[in-house]
């Protein structure tokens, strides 16, 4: 699923590894620390590597890891491994963080997530939070052989390839369409217009577009509604009412609802597939899915915040 990292070495990443409990149904390492990125974060040799464990049981996993890296949580530690599984679950976006470790003399944080958590996100795009990093490059280090995760995982691809091209024209560039997946998860996202580097984007898609190619690449090829030309690095796809109907049934149930919401007036209580009808058949069809993808990931963001303060006054 992911390239080899460009300058980092996979046994760094897996002499970290060794450092947690090994009951892991995914572990992967992204970000900065790990692929080439231009503008301010080009500086790799530095940069902190971010990891993401998924675990079938948190609370037993929390319960070894508290046994072998105490100090690598906050205070929380002391409530116990059954109140920070509750934290990670029911608050923010279904993952529990710990930063700022040194760890075989790098930087890092890892977040931990449960494996049903991250498959629901995967399929819905509930939150898009660790499925929208899981929509760029990342280096994966540890994976079972979990049927069901490893559908999720090609899912949220293809998801992401559909939502793009709904958004596109009817000929477009392999960098385009990589630019238009690599943003869907900061659509709407405030740190895009104020505190984070607005380039962002960019800077992730331009030195890593054959990492790219080699997410994608099968999934563009075996995909009958596209003409991929990879030679060339050109595509084009079929922009006709029926093309996108097709398209549009299979997007994540969290954005058909967000279009539906947009789209149906007042008193008219049609269905999503007739909502979902309509705007296949307009001529802005590509602007209304990218206002519902605007407004699923300020809804997340809104949601998230509110679980946090909501979490923050009950322990205050």
């Amino acid at each position: 699923m992911a390239l080899q990292a460009l300058q980092s070495s996979g046994v760094t990443f897996r002499k970290i590894l060794s450092h947690f409990p090994e009951e892991l149904s995914l572990a992967f390492v992204y970000g900065s620390g790990v692929y080439r990125q231009a503008g301010p974060s080009s500086d790799q040799k530095n940069a902190m590597l971010d990891f993401v464990f998924t675990v079938d049981d948190p609370v037993a996993w929390h319960s070894k890891n508290l046994k072998k890296n105490w100090r690598h949580y906050s205070f929380l530690k002391v409530l116990g491994p059954k109140m920070i599984t509750s934290i990670q679950n029911n608050y923010g976006a279904g993952v529990y963080y710990n930063s700022l470790i040194m760890c075989d003399g790098r930087l890092i944080k890892y977040g931990v997530i449960s494996t049903n958590i991250l498959i629901e996100d995967l399929l819905n795009w509930n939150n898009l939070y660790i499925a929208g990093r899981l929509q760029k490059p990342v280096k994966i280090i540890s994976m079972n052989e979990d049927v069901t995760l490893r559908s999720a995982l090609d899912r949220n691809l293809k998801s992401a390839v559909t939502t793009a091209f709904l958004m596109l024209p009817e000929s477009f560039s392999e960098e385009d369409l990589f630019i238009e997946i690599a943003g869907l998860s900061y659509s709407g996202d405030f740190r895009m217009v104020v505190g984070e580097d607005k380039t962002k984007v960019l800077n992730i898609v331009k030195p890593n577009i054959a990492h790219f190619q080699e997410l994608y690449g099968s999934i563009l090829q075996e995909n009958p509604q596209v003409v991929y030309k990879s030679q060339q690095g050109r595509l084009e796809i079929d922009k006709s009412p029926e093309g996108q109907f097709t398209q549009l049934m299979t997007l994540p149930k969290s954005l058909q609802q967000q279009i539906h919401h947009i789209m149906d007036s007042p008193g008219k209580n049609r269905d999503v597939e007739e909502t979902l009808f309509q705007v296949a058949h307009d001529p802005d069809c590509g602007d209304v899915v990218r206002l519902g993808m605007k407004k699923s990931v300020i809804y997340s963001s809104l949601k998230l915040h509110k679980m946090w303060k909501g979490w923050l006054r009950k322990t205050s």
